[in-house]
């Protein structure tokens, strides 16, 4: 059976994958799955957390084994790396959209941070203003910041740029 199933039957399979912290957010469209392989008879996966010490890593695996279990795949192993470091460049598209409409600012692509000064304007997701200011840099938690919008007077969430 596994012969016949390809990487993009997984990556539709892992859709379903929901990131615990945002659960609008597919592990597929956040873009921690980094690779997938078939070995033999078994389906390697391997993913890169958002951060190091990510606290829902535990959930991410246990999820992704019991979507693959669901569709028959009786062996699947999990491999967490950080070869290639993930970075927020690797949301989908599909995936700032649903951020957005979540009430998260998506992140900036392509930024580098080297001052807190470049999150201080970020786009609130409610009106679209940039009259915004940032309230505090350490979120809920580890990826995101708080913001206030001067604007529509409400505060929304970032998801951080990495």
């Amino acid at each position: 059976m596994i012969s016949t199933i390809t990487k993009a039957h997984v990556l539709t399979w892992l859709e379903e994958v929901k990131d615990p912290e945002i659960p609008v957010l597919s592990l597929v469209d956040l873009g921690v799955i980094t690779e997938i392989t078939f070995n033999d008879d078994v389906l390697h996966i391997e993913m890169t957390p958002t951060f190091t010490g990510c606290p829902a890593l535990d959930i991410m695996k246990e999820e992704i084994l019991a979507v693959v279990h669901r569709h028959g795949i009786e062996k699947a192993e999990i491999t967490v790396t950080y070869k290639s470091p993930w970075s927020s460049d690797k949301i989908s598209e599909k995936g700032r959209v649903a951020l957005k409409k979540f009430g998260l600012a998506p992140p900036a692509s392509s930024v580098f941070i080297s001052d807190l000064d470049i999150l201080e304007h970020v786009p609130c997701p409610r009106c679209e203003g940039i009259n915004t200011e940032l309230k505090n840099a350490f979120g809920p938690t580890l990826c995101r910041s708080i913001h206030y919008c001067l604007d529509c007077r409400e505060a929304f969430e970032q998801f951080k740029p990495l």
